[in-house]
C-alpha cells in the first residue's frame, strides 16, 4: 500500500512539474506583443480627447483601410502628434468605443 502511495504522489509530482515548464514555455496572449497598425493622423481634437486617421488593416479587430475618429487612452498622445504625422498605432474596443491605447510617430 505505502508502494502505491508513493508512486501516486511521484506521479502527480511528475504531472505538476510538466504542467508548469509548459505554462513557463508557452507564450500567452497577455504576453504577445500588440500587432501595431500604421496610419495619418488627419485630425487632432484636444477638446474632445479624438484623432482622425486615414489607418490601414486594423487586423486586431477585423476592420478594413478606412479613415476613423478615435479616443485616446491618454490624452497626452494628442501633443505628440499633428495633422499629416505617419504613425504606428494600436486600437482596442473596449465597450464598444475605439480608443487607441498605444502610438508611436514613424521615423
Amino acid at each position: 500500500m505505502k508502494a502505491i502511495l508513493n508512486s501516486l504522489v511521484a506521479a502527480a509530482l511528475a504531472l505538476g512539474a510538466v504542467t508548469v515548464a509548459t505554462a513557463q514555455s508557452a507564450p500567452s496572449a497577455a504576453s504577445a506583443p500588440e500587432a501595431m497598425s500604421t496610419g495619418e493622423i488627419k485630425k487632432v481634437d484636444k477638446g474632445g480627447g479624438r484623432l482622425t486617421i486615414k489607418h490601414g488593416p486594423l487586423k486586431n479587430l477585423g476592420m478594413d483601410a478606412m479613415t476613423m475618429v478615435f479616443k485616446v487612452k491618454d490624452p497626452a498622445m494628442l501633443n505628440e502628434v499633428k495633422v499629416g504625422d505617419k504613425i504606428n498605432f494600436v486600437a482596442d474596443n473596449p465597450n464598444g468605443q475605439l480608443i487607441v491605447t498605444r502610438l508611436e510617430k514613424q521615423q
